[in-house]
């Protein structure tokens, strides 16, 4: 997909455009072919949404997007969706469920999740996983490439075990959504024209179900973690979960606290943040940065000009052909499960859909149980070229969670250029919350696993020699980072 794209080649074709819209429609596209999977769909990405992002920072109306809200018997349905064993699968102490959960039985829709229960799963809380892209699997990525217990061998049939998986300290529901994503589906082809507002709204009738199936996770302590677009979704969710629970007589959701990473926050600080970090990290030349600094207009509605366009051209062409989502990895390749790759296979993405479009694997999974047409895939491109909603930035509604008492962590991946750890920090200063414990660097198996800051009601964590999703890069050290999180302690200061 990147080969042969020029920022200012696009520019040109974009009259008004401007160079936010540009580079967040271009990084929404590398979300969407995730794990290097090189789809040529960022031409048709920006003529479908460009004219559908919203300023609007308005969170308020989520409640009422359905009314009232869809909450349906769930007994028998928990054993129903009890996960034998998957194809391949070593043997494990711990118990899986997977299956659907009806949002809309009028329109035929309905969410497909994996629950991944810890061995202990009694005194242990209950997590949420969610990708973004818009439209990219938690099932594909979080449960198979990154913090669930198995990933896929290069065969594509067989499983091994993460040692660093994060249901070792709690049960973890990977979520596949909105409708078309994954497993995910709806009948009525209006639903994959959806949007911010639908998705948190949907999420929340899942949860709401979700808990009537599992009841004995009704008063557990819930977290909500994802990462890249799920920057907006997390803070969305979470923000109309603490609404609901004051205005609805449904199920009151014990929620604790957000951990987002690389997260997608703030359309401004993106491309500033992304040529920042091009230049800090020495991808592209002094001159270059000079010439983006001096002609390129970095609010939400202000146009490319020629120059800047042409200073983009020459950082695009400038930064060469690597990986979007770590400087240092290498691409796919042939040669790239071989024990030259360093840290994680950047194939995994092509084992997992192998694995997936697995008849015996669906069937194991209670998945595609409508006949879905087309296979299972990654990211679906039509649900992210026909977005609707996109607000500016999530910021405020970041503000109101501090607020509202529960843990917000926000942790970056250091060597990501698609949601840098630079943007990253942009935004955080725009919070201005004090500094509440100084920057410092944490420790993970006697190594420096990142840095931290503590602010008031919000903490930054990096993890250091990781890429975009960080439990693949650095398991360890994203494990450390989360068991720090889940027990409102800062990570540790010394080896």
């Amino acid at each position: 997909m990147e080969q042969g794209f020029q920022c200012g080649g696009f520019v040109a074709n974009m009259k008004g455009a401007s160079i936010v819209s540009l580079c967040v429609l271009y990084l929404s596209a590398l979300v969407r072919c995730y794990g290097g999977q090189e789809q040529d769909v960022l031409e048709a990405f920006i003529n479908s949404r460009r004219a559908r992002v919203s300023e609007s920072h308005d969170v308020e109306d989520f409640s009422t997007e359905y009314s009232p809200m869809y909450v349906a018997p769930q007994e028998g349905l928990k054993d129903a969706d009890r996960i034998l064993a998957l194809p391949g699968q070593p043997a494990v102490n711990f118990s899986q469920y997977s299956g659907y959960v009806t949002i809309d039985p009028a329109a035929g829709r309905a969410l497909f999740y994996w629950l991944t229960e810890s061995e202990d799963s009694a005194t242990k809380p209950l997590v949420l996983w969610l990708n973004g892209g818009p439209g990219c699997s938690s099932i594909g990525a979080g449960a198979l490439t990154e913090l669930g217990p198995f990933r896929v061998n290069p065969d594509g049939k067989t499983l091994w075990y993460n040692n660093n998986a994060w249901n070792n300290l709690a049960n973890i529901i990977f979520l596949e959504s909105p409708a078309g994503v994954g497993f995910s589906y709806s009948n009525t082809s209006s639903d994959y024209i959806t949007g911010d507002k639908k998705t948190a709204a949907d999420s929340y009738i899942f949860l709401v179900n979700w808990l009537e199936r599992f009841p004995e996770y009704k008063i557990r302590d819930f977290y909500i973690t994802g990462e890249s677009y799920a920057g907006h979704y997390v803070p969305q969710l979470a923000d109309l979960i603490l609404k609901n629970n004051k205005i609805t007589n449904q199920t009151v959701i014990n929620l604790k606290g957000i951990a987002i990473g690389n997260a997608y926050i703030d359309d401004e600080d993106q491309p500033k943040g992304s040529f920042d970090y091009l230049w800090t990290h020495a991808l592209i030349s002094d001159e270059i940065h000079q010439g983006i600094v001096e002609n390129c207009n970095m609010s939400y509605d202000a146009n490319v000009t020629q120059v800047c366009g042409d200073y983009l051209n020459q950082a695009y062409t400038a930064r060469g052909h690597i990986y979007p989502y770590d400087i240092y990895a290498p691409w796919c390749t042939s040669s790239s499960n071989s024990s030259s790759v360093p840290r994680f296979d950047p194939c995994s993405s092509q084992y997992v859909s192998v694995y997936l479009n697995t008849p015996e694997v669906q069937k194991a999974l209670h998945a595609n149980v409508t006949g879905i047409l087309g296979p299972w895939s990654n990211c679906n491109g039509y649900v992210g070229n026909h977005w609707q909603d996109i607000p500016v930035t999530v910021l405020p509604v970041i503000k109101e969670l501090m607020a509202s008492g529960i843990r917000v962590w926000i942790y970056s991946g250091d060597t990501d250029r698609a949601v840098t750890v630079t943007t990253t920090r942009y935004s955080l200063s725009k919070l201005g919350s004090l500094v509440k414990t100084p920057w410092y660097p944490w420790y993970s198996l006697g190594e420096v696993g990142g840095y931290v800051v503590e602010y008031q009601n919000i903490t930054f964590v990096t993890v250091r020699g990781s890429g975009h999703f960080v439990p693949s890069y650095q398991p360890e050290r994203a494990l450390a980072m989360f068991s720090s999180f889940l027990e409102g302690k800062l990570p540790p200061g010394s080896k």
